[in-house]
């Protein structure tokens, strides 16, 4: 049998083994979870809900949310992201030869299908997890924890804190940025970066003395780094749309520890937990997401319109379907066990290669890596991306660099310009501010 045989039934198994079926005509993909993926005539990729699932789940015949029999684990929900932009105001979507093409407006990789079960909970019949509607007033971490015991909601007992995998699976990047903004009557038409049609929501008061951006949801994810003065949990600002390391004690001049929203969570236990196997090719299959990932990763920084060419031009084995990821799928592979500090590497899996920099304060870490997903700002618009670090979120604070956020935060930095012009990073906690990231490119 020809290595080209060989090759393309591994592919094969690779595939069913992820619960992913492809069509005869090598376009279309349905996975488990009822949704088919098809490649539109100008290479944009476009996923739908299968009629079945969407009978199943619009019926109304059961609140509880579970995944179909052999349907990935993990399923990585669509953005939300339908426009498209250059390094500063919205673009028609491009085309494949065009500039700009393969970033995340150009993929329509599925809406939200959720359920509001009219009981005070939420039914994702993308990720098999039910959410508590409204996350109620602001509370601390401790207070988090200690309100699950005897908790009990639409006749369930078992919810649990999320994980922040968990809990950025509801992240919607249609939402704009408020920041510099301070009031909603200021900037008219922002967006949150939740669905407020199923989900409880609302922007920082003044007149609690916060800003409007403070909207900060908890996760159960503590950061595994060493904090410089607190523990840090990983949490999702629902109104900026980010994820940060913040403290779980005091705010400095403060007595009592910081709160935040949460919303509880139940069903589908393994959602976040990756199974990656080594495809010995130069690729790393994730069976639980279906994604097939670049093992290595571009081995030099770039800004964010090289970066969407650097995948559209890659080429492992044979391979060229390769693309920029969008913000979710690559927060699928982050490892929340993992720190520079405290594993001395990347906060990925091992089985990835990630190279080495030296950071802002003249020490070894590893890089910012970009999305294909555009940071949209009320003030300044398209001009920003988001990116992932896995390694340290430093920020310069009281006159020295540190890891405010944490390994595995989510920020954005602009797309292009100049490093020398934040000699102090950028926004309150002095965000570094690289604009040329790593890259690593996936795969359907």
């Amino acid at each position: 049998m020809s290595k080209l045989k060989l090759k393309e039934i591994r592919k094969v198994l690779i595939v069913i083994s992820a619960g992913i079926l492809f069509s005869a005509c090598g376009n279309t993909l349905i996975n488990g979870n009822g949704l088919t993926i098809s490649k539109k005539a100008n290479n944009q990729i476009e996923t739908k809900a299968s009629e079945t699932i969407i009978d199943a789940t619009s019926s109304g015949d059961s609140a509880d949310t579970e995944l179909p029999a052999g349907s990935l684990t993990y399923p990585i929900v669509g953005t939300g992201q339908t426009k498209c932009y250059d390094n500063f105001n919205e673009i028609s979507c491009p085309d494949d030869d065009d500039s700009f093409f393969g970033q995340d407006g150009n993929y329509d990789t599925g809406s939200f299908k959720y359920q509001d079960n009219e009981d005070g909970t939420v039914s994702d019949y993308l990720t098999g997890l039910m959410w508590k509607q409204d996350p109620g007033e602001k509370v601390s971490y401790a207070e988090a924890l200690g309100n699950l015991e005897g908790f009990e909601l639409a006749g369930y007992t078992d919810w649990r804190f999320p994980t922040i995998k968990e809990l950025y699976s509801l992240i919607d990047m249609s939402g704009i940025d408020p920041s510099g903004c301070d009031s909603i009557q200021q900037c008219p038409d922002i967006q949150s970066f939740i669905d407020q049609d199923f989900f409880v929501f609302e922007y920082g008061q003044a007149s609690n003395g916060d800003r409007m951006i403070d909207s900060q949801f908890a996760s159960s994810t503590l950061y595994v780094g060493e904090d410089t003065n607190d523990q840090l949990m990983f949490g999702v600002n629902f109104a900026d749309g980010r994820i940060k390391g913040y403290g779980i004690g005091p705010m400095p001049g403060r007595t009592e520890a910081k709160t935040f929203y949460v919303l509880y969570v139940r069903g589908n236990e393994n959602y976040g937990n990756n199974d990656f196997v080594d495809n010995n090719d130069g690729t790393i299959t994730d069976l639980a997401t279906g994604l097939t990932w670049q093992q290595n990763d571009s081995e030099t920084g770039m800004n964010w319109e090289t970066s969407l060419n650097y995948c559209a031009n890659l080429e492992i084995n044979g391979n060229d379907g390769w693309r920029l990821p969008d913000i979710k799928e690559l927060q699928s592979i982050l490892d929340y066990s993992r720190s520079p500090s405290s594993t001395n590497s990347a906060a990925i899996n091992s089985i990835f290669s990630t190279s080495s920099i030296t950071n802002e304060r003249g020490a070894q870490d590893f890089p910012f890596f970009w999305s294909s997903t555009t940071h949209v700002n009320y003030r300044i618009g398209g001009t920003s991306a988001s990116y992932m670090a896995f390694g340290e979120g430093l920020g310069y604070m009281r006159n020295s660099w540190i890891d405010i956020h944490g390994a595995g935060t989510q920020r954005s930095d602009p797309k292009i310009g100049d490093v020398s012009d934040y000699p102090f990073g950028h926004g309150p906690q002095g965000d570094a501010i690289r604009i040329e990231n790593y890259v690593r490119c996936v795969s359907n």
